[in-house]
């Protein structure tokens, strides 16, 4: 494997738990949502609300399995 491929491998495993971290958190799930939005907008990066109402539910789906 090529030494990219580990650290965009690493980078994109820390990107999901702390996803999964956020969505499992105490907090009302539509607070941390907006939260999501938020920090990702900051970073450059525009989705919609329902993009993310997408990711959370594909996350979950995930964690089931």
């Amino acid at each position: 494997m090529k030494p990219l491929n580990i650290i965009l491998a690493v980078i994109g495993g820390a990107v999901a738990g702390a996803t999964v971290g956020l969505l499992f958190a105490p907090e009302k799930g539509e607070t941390t949502r907006d939260e999501i939005v938020k920090f990702l907008k900051s970073k450059g990066i525009k989705l919609k609300k329902s993009k993310i109402e997408e990711l959370a539910e594909e996350i979950a789906e995930q964690i089931k399995d």
